[in-house]
C-alpha cells in the first residue's frame, strides 16, 4: 500500500513562497494522476492541483498563476511550489491520487500566512 509523505509547510508573511514535497513509499505513483488538495478549518478538502503522468497540469481558480505543480517519477514524489501566498491559501495541505482511486491520507502538512 502506497505511503504518502507531505512536507515543506511552515509561517510565511503575505506575498510569500513555500514549496511543498510529497514522497511516496510502498509502491509506484508515476501512472497515477496526483493532486495537492488543502482543508481549511471548517471547510471540505477541496483539490487545488492536478498532474497527469505525463506532466500535464491543471488548477483551481484560486490558485491559478500563483502555485506549480511538478513531479518526478524517478523520485516517486510530488511537488507544489506556491508564490504570491495569501492569508485565504492558510489551510493543511494533502497529496494524494486522484486516479484511479486515493491512496491513504497522510498527515498533510500545514500552511500558515499571515503577517
Amino acid at each position: 500500500q502506497v505511503q504518502l509523505v507531505e512536507s515543506g509547510g511552515g509561517l510565511v508573511q503575505p506575498g510569500g513562497s513555500l514549496r511543498l514535497s510529497c514522497a511516496a513509499s510502498g509502491g509506484s505513483i508515476s501512472v497515477n494522476i496526483m493532486g495537492w488538495y488543502r482543508q481549511a478549518p471548517g471547510n471540505e478538502r477541496e483539490l487545488v492541483a492536478r498532474i497527469f503522468s505525463g506532466g500535464s497540469t491543471y488548477y483551481a481558480d484560486s490558485v491559478k498563476g500563483r502555485f506549480t505543480i511538478s513531479r518526478d517519477n524517478a523520485k516517486n514524489a510530488v511537488y507544489l511550489q506556491m508564490n504570491s501566498l495569501k492569508p485565504e491559501d492558510t489551510a493543511v495541505y494533502y497529496c494524494n491520487a486522484v486516479w484511479p482511486t486515493p491512496f491513504a491520507w497522510g498527515q498533510g502538512t500545514q500552511v500558515t500566512v499571515s503577517s
